[in-house]
């Protein structure tokens, strides 16, 4: 009965859900870190808007899942075929979910969309990287 009372409480979040678990599922390599930082710059940018229209609940949400999502970008880091890179990947990931956590305690939205913005150009070169 837990699925059939989840869906009463937030069928949108349930279906988001379902629906990231099944995209991370059949992803991998570079196909499940482009996802993941697209789900993680939309966390942000939704962390944003929540702070504007004072959503407190959906602020809190949306940070939870944009922290969770940086410590699985560091986590998945390979420093021995990576070296420089992931060491330089690994700061950057420790310094954006820093200003992430520290922007929780405030309503400013501008570190949120910050770290959107930075984040974004990184899942470009992603993109750009996995296409060549």
């Amino acid at each position: 009965m837990t699925y059939a009372s989840t869906l009463t409480r937030d069928p949108f979040a349930t279906y988001r859900q379902i629906d990231a678990v099944g995209r991370t599922a059949a992803a991998d390599g570079p196909a499940l870190v482009q996802l993941l930082y697209k789900e993680l710059v939309a966390a942000l940018r939704a962390a944003a808007w929540a702070c504007e229209h004072r959503k407190f609940a959906v602020k809190s949400e949306r940070i939870t899942r944009a922290t969770a999502i940086l410590f699985a970008l560091e986590a998945g880091l390979d420093f021995e075929k990576g070296g420089q890179v992931s060491e330089t990947l690994a700061r950057l990931y420790g310094g954006a979910r820093k200003t992430v956590i520290n922007a929780s305690l405030g309503h400013d939205p501008a570190p949120f969309r910050d770290s959107a913005d930075m984040l974004e150009e990184i899942a470009q070169a992603w993109r750009t990287a996995s296409a060549a």
